[in-house]
């Protein structure tokens, strides 16, 4: 016996589909799948009132599309960031929901290998304040999950030395950093990259402009090590900004490759 739903089932948008629709809402979204943002430079994007931005806000969160987290630059304020992997989720979701021939597929990877190679090589650097830790993370992440050649760099405003946990976190992942050196960002001062990303709050409100005109994005994430400890005690916020860097640049990688 077919299971049929009905049509009060049917005519019920997904739940993506109800929160993205709205213009205001989709622009919000499409801002945070570019960088993490505050409220008042969403406000500013969008030409629309603070009341209204922190409204939509309030509704893509309850609908689990965008998190918060406290700047650790000013703790009275705080970043807005978009779940691409729960976004991806319920669009899949809401195709299939429409039609089952709808289902997303697999991309053409004869074309994408097609279309790498005809282009240069992409150049990415990471910042952060002491390039102890998640910039040298994500430094040597998208390196060794690309799927095509990359130039990855890190540095900071303030370097110190590399992070034990740093290094334990990243060889539980088959990846050893523990030869690399801290950088100054002074270092990369007159280099043009692609695509800049700061993972500190305090060093994205300090970070000097490079030539070239890069894509520069935010990503909001706590110093693993700010809470204080022992490395032992410390270790899984080490990992936990592991996790987050490469979730992270699964999509970084997948806007480099298109």
């Amino acid at each position: 016996m077919t299971c049929v739903r009905s049509a009060s089932e049917a005519s019920v948008p997904p739940v993506f589909v109800q929160l993205a629709a709205h213009p205001l809402r989709w622009r919000i979204l499409g801002e945070l799948a570019g960088s993490d943002r505050r409220v008042r430079e969403l406000t500013g994007v969008m030409a629309e009132p603070q009341s209204l931005v922190s409204y939509h806000l309030g509704r893509l969160r309850a609908g689990g599309l965008v998190t918060a987290r406290r700047s650790s630059a000013d703790g009275r304020d705080s970043y807005y960031s978009v779940d691409l992997g729960r976004c991806s989720d319920l669009m899949v979701s809401a195709a299939a929901a429409l039609h089952p021939g709808l289902r997303l597929g697999p991309v053409d990877g004869a074309r994408a290998r097609s279309a790498r190679l005809t282009r240069r090589v992409p150049t990415v650097l990471f910042l952060c304040t002491g390039n102890s830790a998640r910039s040298q993370i994500a430094e040597a992440l998208m390196v060794q999950r690309a799927a095509f050649p990359v130039k990855a760099f890190s540095a900071g405003s303030r370097p110190k030395p590399l992070h034990a946990n740093a290094v334990r976190a990243m060889r539980a992942r088959g990846i050893d950093i523990s030869d690399r050196r801290p950088k100054h960002l002074d270092e990369f001062s007159r280099r043009t990259f692609d695509y800049v990303v700061t993972l500190c709050d305090r060093l994205r409100e300090e970070c000097p402009e490079f030539p070239g005109h890069p894509k520069v994005m935010h990503w909001s994430m706590p110093d693993p090590s700010a809470a204080g400890g022992t490395d032992a005690q410390t270790y899984p916020a080490f990992v936990r900004a592991a996790d987050e860097i490469e979730h992270r640049l699964h999509f970084l990688l997948a806007l480099i490759e298109q």
